[in-house]
């Protein structure tokens, strides 16, 4: 198993492209299956989670071929054809790889009017029940049983629109049930849905695709259902994950470095974090300029919350920058339950970090040290990193299958800027 070693100390310094983001990329690919005709998809990462969707749509006799970019610094290409469906059936073999592979039961659903997908799988970080997306396909008339591990759901005449409340805001089940309603009878309105900016991404495919939807961007969208869906190109937003794992990277370790090919409005929570700490960040022609000179960081407060508050997806980030400021910080996780799994490996590391409840009390402590880790989630692999790069001495990050997840090159993007990071394979 490949582990990463890095040299910490080194303040980084030039451009990072950012890829296309995991987490637009995976519902993107599953829309494929809502049409007969290709679906091309540009600016598209290569990662384990994507290759995984690749493979699960291929069983269902989807063709999909992806062409790697020339360099990090240019997104990859997907073309999904999805002629005819040879099967409906989601194996758990498969399933059990990632979460978002539960993203293909809206859309067989659609247009099969039946589907047969296993109970995902993913990173074990809290319970995330999928009870919201079979309670939608309920509500647009499919059956739905419980078996063996499986979801079994019928329309064999077809979905039909309904009004849909989510109790709690889902990403996921809205992008199930947004995929499903545009080839529903009639008209739907998802009431409490997400508003990330990977919904927007999918819903702007859908339209490129045929679909009838407003209200993108809002907590109520309105999807006008559609007989059938063509195919269309389209480009994947800016991973805002990425782009916001990189500007704590220079915040943890001092430097310049410009973002390139992203925007602000994508980590809008998390500027004004950056700021209080101590950083720069501005909007360039290119993308994103972060700043941060030799002065310590100062602690600050945060809580995460759905878009647009500050992402969890952020949090062990966060973390461990906070693990360096200058005073006391707390971290409150809303989101998921055992997000902070990533604590115990800090505290390797020299940091100061006391856990109550669903609050983090993180003291600031003056340098890190160097320390083996293992990652326990991708969101908490990465968090190791960004330590190793402030820590005095040699950080191993070992079980980094977790980061080839959802960070595409990472230790060439950072070695780029001046990291002294390389992965050593197993």
């Amino acid at each position: 198993m490949d582990r990463i070693r890095i040299r910490g100390g080194t303040r980084l310094k030039g451009e990072i492209a950012i890829s296309g983001a995991k987490n637009a990329a995976l519902p993107l690919m599953a829309a494929c299956l809502l049409t007969s005709e290709k679906l091309t998809l540009i600016n598209a990462p290569w990662l384990a989670d994507v290759a995984f969707m690749g493979e699960l749509l291929r069983s269902f006799g989807t063709v999909a071929h992806y062409t790697r970019g020339p360099s990090f610094c240019e997104g990859g290409r997907w073309e999904l054809k999805s002629g005819d469906l040879t099967n409906t059936t989601a194996d758990y073999e498969l399933v059990r790889k990632m979460r978002a592979s539960f993203l293909v039961l809206g859309p067989l659903l659609a247009r099969a009017g039946h589907a047969k997908v296993s109970l995902p799988g993913g990173c074990a970080i809290g319970a995330r029940p999928v009870d919201l997306h079979l309670k939608a396909m309920e509500a647009m008339g499919a059956t739905i049983e419980l078996q063996d591990g499986y979801v079994i759901a019928g329309a064999p005449h077809g979905l039909k629109g309904a009004r849909i409340e989510f109790p709690i805001v889902s990403v996921g089940a809205t992008e199930n049930t947004l995929m499903a309603a545009s080839l529903a009878k009639g008209q739907t309105i998802l009431v409490n849905a997400a508003r990330e900016p990977e919904i927007d991404d999918l819903g702007r495919c859908l339209i490129a695709m045929g679909a009838r939807i407003s209200g993108l961007g809002t907590s109520e969208i309105v999807i006008d259902g559609v007989s059938s869906l063509h195919g269309a190109e389209h480009a994947v937003l800016p991973d805002r994950i990425e782009t916001g794992t990189f500007a704590m990277a220079v915040a943890i370790t001092g430097g310049e470095v410009e973002l390139t090919a992203t925007h602000t409005d994508l980590i809008a929570s998390v500027i004004p974090l950056l700021e209080q700490i101590g950083a720069t960040v501005t909007q360039t022609n290119l993308g994103i300029a972060v700043h941060r000179n030799g002065v310590r960081p100062v602690a600050v407060d945060v809580s995460t919350a759905p878009f647009p508050g500050f992402p969890t997806d952020l949090q062990a980030q966060f973390m461990a920058l906070m693990a360096t400021a200058s005073g006391v910080s707390h971290i409150k996780e809303t989101i998921f339950e055992n997000r902070f799994m990533h604590v115990p490996e800090l505290l390797r590391m020299g940091a100061d970090i006391k856990v109550e409840g669903d609050v983090a009390t993180v003291t600031g402590v003056e340098l890190l040290k160097g320390a083996p880790v293992m990652a326990t989630d991708l969101r908490a692999s990465v968090s190791l990193v960004l330590a190793g790069l402030a820590a005095e001495g040699e950080t191993i990050v070992n079980r980094v299958y977790h980061l080839d997840r959802g960070f595409e090159r990472l230790e060439e993007k950072l070695s780029a800027v001046g990291a002294d990071i390389e992965r050593i394979p197993a």
